[in-house]
């Protein structure tokens, strides 16, 4: 960084920078630890004798504990994007209306779970559902280890409730689903052949006023070997949506290829199933109990309402540390 003509390059410049902040905040935590946890060993000794110094302890020790189980997660992402940004797309699945309300209802759970854990949110498109909730969303988290925890979410995920969409209050199961693939910066090489792009153009839906409203501005493209589809709405031109909807395109081409390798690797090892892609992972139950099981881990959390509200870290690392081991 102190280089001659280093800010020429304002791009690379942007990203070596943003680098050089991540490995300063891990060392810095690292050792912010290591003086702590020797501060407490101290402590420790000198507590066998001291009823006040005894008292102090527990709330240090809690403290240690905290910050090491944070490194130890950390530690967990070794993948070639786990560090980097993530696209997050929330689609809707079978059980018409209330499988549109539940996409909305975890769209929500994850960009609270985003703001606790301070990523920048920037949402591309949402499509709205015919009566309730939205068909599909996508938006992108940026902020460090952002692709692998959002990745360690990726699935169907089932809701069992009393629908507020059925006049007789019986008790319906709604599917979404959530698909994650990395940010990809412009120099990451994806092959993309022109011939196997099918690009729509449509109007823009949902708020952005009248120029919203009134153009043809959003941009559909369809990748016809592989049937990805990928939209955009929310850039000002129609033009600034393409080049969005290809960079779209591009990480789930790459998390594609991560797929397809995952699975060889699975078929090598004799496994019966791919790394989870798409299975169904999470059961969130409202009715007649309040539960929400893990189907991957066997980890069960009594209060729906926190889990729905972005309180998730737990089965997170819980799925991250049995993947690791």
């Amino acid at each position: 960084m102190g280089a001659p003509g280093f800010w020429d390059d304002q791009e690379r410049a942007a990203a070596t920078s943003a680098a050089h902040a991540r490995a300063q905040r891990r060392l810095d935590t690292f050792r912010a630890l290591e003086r702590d946890a020797g501060d407490l060993d101290e402590l420790a000794e000198m507590s066998s004798d001291d009823p006040e110094l005894a008292a102090e302890l527990g709330p240090q020790l809690d403290s240690v504990e905290r910050r090491l189980a944070e490194l130890e997660e950390a530690r967990l992402f070794a993948g070639d994007y786990d560090s980097g940004d993530a696209v997050v797309t929330v689609r809707s699945g079978a059980g018409g209306t209330d499988s549109q309300d539940w996409a909305e209802m975890l769209l929500r759970m994850y960009l609270r779970w985003a703001e606790r854990r301070g990523f920048e949110v920037e949402m591309k498109e949402a499509s709205a559902g015919e009566e309730a909730g939205i068909k599909s969303a996508t938006f992108f988290a940026k902020g460090e280890n952002a692709y692998g925890l959002f990745a360690a979410e990726r699935g169907v995920h089932r809701l069992v409730r009393i629908s507020p969409f059925d006049a007789q209050s019986r008790r319906h199961t709604a599917f979404a689903q959530l698909d994650v693939a990395p940010l990809v910066a412009d120099e990451v090489s994806v092959d993309l052949d022109e011939e196997d792009l099918r690009v729509d153009t449509y109007r823009a839906s949902g708020a952005g006023g009248q120029h919203v409203n009134k153009t043809d501005s959003a941009v559909r493209i369809t990748h016809l070997p592989t049937g990805i589809v990928v939209q955009c709405q929310n850039e000002r031109s129609q033009t600034q949506n393409k080049a969005t909807a290809l960079r779209l395109l591009r990480s789930r081409l790459l998390a594609e290829e991560e797929r397809r390798r995952a699975q060889e690797v699975a078929a090598e090892r004799g496994e019966q199933k791919a790394a989870e892609w798409g299975s169904q992972i999470r059961s969130y139950t409202l009715h007649p109990s309040t539960r929400v099981k893990d189907h991957r881990t066997g980890m069960e959390v009594g209060d729906a309402n926190r889990v729905l509200d972005g309180d998730i870290d737990g089965f997170v690392r819980e799925y991250l540390l049995k993947s690791a081991s």
